[in-house]
């Protein structure tokens, strides 16, 4: 069983800046592509950054030059600095994942989300 678990979110105001954590734990044997999505009620979850493997990023055009992801392997870490913040991005943001773990003694790719955690940006 994988948990993904999402923190630092808060209430902030506009420019003002955020990081959010992704930590994931239990039976992992290694963890592969990471993504940040977030979510506004009645409109669909949104990609906002995804890391690869080696930490390299890819965003929204939305955040681009404003926030950035990274991830530490070791410790099965995935974080999001958010500067510069504008009240539309206030959203719930999740944590996604897909980890490699061993099942009935196969290894197998399975996609995890986090709970989520809001961030709120007032204007």
């Amino acid at each position: 069983q994988v948990q993904l678990v999402e923190s630092g979110g808060g209430l902030v105001q506009a420019g003002g800046s955020l990081r959010l954590s992704c930590v994931a734990s239990g039976s992992i044997n290694s963890v592969g592509l990471m993504h940040w999505y977030r979510q506004t009620p009645g409109h669909q979850r949104e990609l906002v950054a995804t890391s690869s493997v080696s930490g390299s990023g890819n965003y929204a055009d939305s955040v681009k030059g404003r926030f950035t992801i990274s991830r530490d392997n070791a410790q099965n870490t995935m974080y999001l600095q958010m500067s510069s913040l504008k009240p539309e991005d206030t959203a719930v943001y999740y944590c996604n994942a897909d980890i490699w773990s061993r099942v009935s003694g196969s290894l197998r790719l399975i996609n995890y989300w986090g709970q989520g955690t809001q961030v709120t940006v007032s204007s």
